[in-house]
């Protein structure tokens, strides 16, 4: 998985999203996300490696909850639990959104405005709730 063109792509944004709380791995299941919310989870599972076993998501959980940051704290934190909420509340829901809203309007002006504005938005507050939340765990 650390070759592959998503984890390239992780990698690459992880300075992007490392002030919300994210690494690689969540860049990459955000960047999935745009095609429909639900892949994030499934996109978690696949960059965390969980074997197609009948019990994935307690191996994913258990993935997640032994992964650590290279100064050894945990990635997945209150804080970083909560920014994703907010980011997934606020930023451009998906793909098929933005193509109905271009074929409302008869243009691409509308759709680039709510993705520009929309993750702007969900940016600006999921880091704002992830960093209150450090602070004040700790």
């Amino acid at each position: 998985m650390e070759h592959s063109i998503a984890s390239r792509l992780g990698h690459a944004l992880e300075p992007v999203v490392r002030p919300l709380g994210y690494d690689w791995r969540m860049a990459v299941g955000i960047v999935s996300a745009f095609a429909t919310r639900e892949i994030f989870v499934s996109t978690l599972g696949i960059t965390y490696s969980v074997a197609d076993t009948g019990d994935r998501v307690k191996s994913l959980t258990s993935a997640m909850q032994a992964d650590r940051r290279p100064d050894g704290s945990p990635v997945w934190t209150v804080a970083t639990g909560a920014s994703l909420l907010v980011w997934f509340v606020l930023a451009m829901q998906c793909l098929s959104t933005l193509v109905v809203v271009k074929q409302e309007t008869g243009d691409w002006r509308w759709p680039v405005v709510q993705v520009l504005f929309m993750n702007g938005l969900a940016y600006v507050l999921a880091y704002g709730c992830y960093n209150v939340l450090r602070v004040l765990s700790g």
